[in-house]
């Protein structure tokens, strides 16, 4: 039986309102920015200075003043709680809560990194979402009111991503092997949520017929 509904997403793909609606029907928890405020309260950051940083790996000039900053017996360069939230530290915390949310089931949960670290889970169902550049434009200027900002938000968010992924997890993003379905938003909002909880249904008539 399915506990856990992972929502993968293209940024401006509508990903977030889907996960959203899609709680709601299942009556089951919402893990989106509820997983910024948690990693960000362990982090004992702002949530933020958590979600800047969420599916990104460090900027090379700050990797590399890590690096001597770790090797140094003294901190002869200041770094504030803020900036000590590198990429690894995040993923660790990430992993950290997204398996606890996991152990508890019957939630949705929205990317950081959930279809990699729950990949050997039975009781996961995780779903791609992606769309046109224009509907994801269109979705994103919605939000900015400001053509370049949504043209480099969508240009630039899911490359990050994709950087990200490859760098700690060895694979190209997205890994469709990993996915139950992929799934085109365009079609719209609601239609997606219904395609996804009909597939979630079927995977769990499929699961009860082999276990007969």
């Amino acid at each position: 039986m399915k506990r856990i509904l992972i929502i993968e997403r293209e940024y401006g793909a509508g990903g977030g309102v889907i996960a959203e609606k899609a709680a709601h029907r299942l009556g089951w928890k919402l893990l989106d920015r509820e997983l910024t405020e948690e990693i960000a309260r362990l982090a004992k950051v702002h949530p933020e200075v958590c979600q800047k940083r969420e599916e990104r790996i460090d900027p090379w000039m700050y990797r590399l003043a890590k690096v001597f900053w770790r090797g140094s017996h003294e901190r002869s360069v200041h770094f504030n709680d803020a900036q000590i939230l590198d990429a690894d530290r995040l993923v660790s915390l990430s992993q950290q809560v997204v398996e606890q949310a996991a152990m508890a089931g019957h939630c949705v949960i929205v990317g950081r990194g959930a279809p990699y670290f729950l990949r050997d889970r039975d009781d996961a169902f995780c779903v791609f979402l992606y769309a046109s550049r224009e509907a994801k434009f269109h979705r994103v200027w919605q939000r900015t009111k400001n053509d370049e900002e949504a043209i480099d938000l969508v240009d630039s968010v899911d490359q990050e991503r994709a950087e990200f992924i490859e760098y700690y997890f060895k694979v190209q993003w997205p890994s469709r092997h990993l996915y139950h379905a992929m799934l085109n938003t365009d079609t719209g909002l609601d239609e997606t949520v219904n395609a996804i909880l009909y597939s979630m249904d079927v995977a769990n008539q499929k699961a009860g017929v082999d276990k007969a």
